[in-house]
């Protein structure tokens, strides 16, 4: 057993206030930037959409909001190369010049995906602006993530388990 110090006037241990407890709640800046989905230039026509935690098999809605791109002008539309897990399914003009734009996301594996979608001017054909959409995915049976405001769960795709069924046949 360690002897203590002789002089030492510190005692070890936890000290507790005696102010009663708060029953509020922990409030967070609404700025966060760890909240939010994160767009970020990356040249004049890309931009990197950061949408954090997602699972597989789960369908979303994310809406984000570009800056103006001036030479694309206002008449602007998805481009129609297909994308299977990510589609634009709006885009509106807003007052400042800038864009929201809603698509909807469906993450295919577990990783870091990475999906690109383009906008293209309709009066230029020279005209688009890609827009990658950067997740981190998670297996479906791996908890629930926090999604992050501009992020909406819509949905979830059903995998058929065959043990699960109640048909059991003709004997």
């Amino acid at each position: 057993m360690a002897a203590a110090r002789k002089g030492s006037s510190k005692s070890s241990g936890v000290r507790f206030s005696e102010d009663p407890p708060s029953h509020s709640h922990v409030h967070f800046d609404e700025k966060l930037h760890d909240s939010v989905v994160m767009v970020i230039p990356e040249s004049e026509w890309s931009f990197l959409v950061k949408v954090g935690f997602l699972k597989t098999q789960h369908r979303y809605e994310i809406v984000f909001t570009l800056p103006e791109v001036a030479s694309l002008g206002r008449d602007v539309c998805p481009a129609p190369i297909p994308n299977p897990h990510v589609c634009i399914t709006d885009v509106a003009h807003q007052s400042d010049g800038s864009m929201k734009v809603t698509c909807e996301y469906m993450p295919h594996q577990e990783g870091v995906l990475c999906e690109d979608v383009m906008l293209v001017s309709e009066s230029r054909e020279d005209v688009s602006v890609r827009v990658k959409i950067h997740a981190r995915v998670m297996d479906r049976h791996h908890g629930t993530p926090m999604l992050l405001e501009g992020v909406r769960c819509v949905g979830a795709e059903l995998e058929y388990d065959s043990e699960q069924s109640d048909w059991q046949g003709f004997d």
